[in-house]
């Protein structure tokens, strides 16, 4: 039998943790045929809650789940696992600076980090979803300095399927059929969602639609605000399509992308050519495509001046982000 995968998530008592606990009991992040031991861990207020997730994982009696550790304890949580989906942090409130959230979240960060890099698997891959999710990336693995870079991922693969799914409901082309649109920067509304490169139905996206002021404009707005948009409708998060997104992320990066077919992550820069000139060191999002278990940036794709001032705006934000959360790291 295939030893069991053990996946972590954190603040699994929550919408997100809710709604992904039983994607990955039914196999939709790491196959349909691997065993998952899953590691639940929330704060103390939200115990009780918890431990009622964990009752219901096994009142529904999932074929792959093989185990379920709920906890407080990050040290307990974090101890063997190899898939490290952080949801938990601490969210933006009314009147609050941008500032005074990520202080709080390098802290977080900072705690769950140190107990990764002490108590996980050797190997271990780590996706942020909680916001703002490249910079809190870039916090915790600044603060577990023994997983590999590499390993250390945000959640962009949300915006990326939203472009997807804009273009499907626009041409009316199957959405598995439309494929390599990309999601440059910060999962922000700075993100530049670009369909220069993709393709809908085997078709180039700009000609399958044939309308440059609607995708230069309203699609780019819509996938950008497109949280915004289910939070004013629902009332609530965007949780499903996360929780959706956080399991496709993982799945390609372990399982690998299919041929001729990009994504995207949100990644550490390597700088230069290869990373299309973004400065090493941001926690960036790129198009990539994942074999035995890495990712690897597309190359050599071409940017037109229009794309590479979005690109270089979003960097920018990200710069910006980074120099904040290195005075709050120097001042701890």
């Amino acid at each position: 039998m295939v030893a069991p995968v053990h996946v972590m998530i954190t603040g699994a008592a929550g919408q997100i943790g809710y709604a992904l606990a039983p994607m990955v009991c039914r196999g939709a992040m790491l196959g349909p045929d691997v065993p998952v031991v899953l590691h639940l861990l929330d704060i103390a207020p939200a115990e009780a809650a918890l431990k009622g997730v964990a009752m219901e994982l096994v009142d529904a009696a999932y074929p792959l789940l093989v185990g379920v550790v709920a906890t407080i304890d990050v040290a307990e949580a974090c101890k063997g696992v190899d898939v490290a989906v952080m949801v938990g942090g601490f969210p933006r409130g009314p009147g609050m600076e941008r500032k005074e959230v990520m202080g709080k979240n390098v802290a977080i960060y900072k705690g769950q980090a140190s107990a990764l890099e002490e108590h996980a698997a050797p190997g271990c891959k780590v996706v942020v979803v909680a916001n703002p999710a490249n910079t809190n990336a870039l916090i915790l693995s600044n603060y577990a300095p023994k997983i590999p870079t590499k390993n250390v991922t945000c959640l962009t693969r949300l915006d990326h399927n939203r472009a997807l799914g804009q273009v499907s409901q626009k041409t009316g082309v199957p959405v598995r059929d439309v494929k390599n649109c990309i999601i440059w920067g910060n999962h922000s509304s700075t993100q530049y969602p670009d369909v220069n490169h993709g393709e809908a139905g085997g078709v180039p996206i700009r000609e399958a639609i044939g309308d440059d002021a609607y995708l230069n404009g309203e699609f780019i707005a819509t996938v950008q605000q497109r949280g915004a948009a289910i939070i004013a409708a629902r009332k609530l998060s965007s949780a499903l399509s996360a929780a959706s997104s956080v399991c496709d992320h993982v799945r390609d990066w372990v399982n690998g992308t299919p041929a001729g077919t990009w994504v995207s992550m949100g990644v550490v820069s390597p700088g230069g050519e290869g990373a299309y000139g973004i400065e090493a060191g941001l926690m960036y999002s790129f198009p990539v495509t994942c074999v035995g278990g890495e990712w690897t940036i597309v190359p050599g794709l071409t940017i037109d001046e229009r794309s590479r001032g979005l690109m270089d705006a979003t960097a920018a934000e990200l710069k910006e982000e980074k120099a904040m959360a290195e005075e709050l790291i120097a001042a701890m």
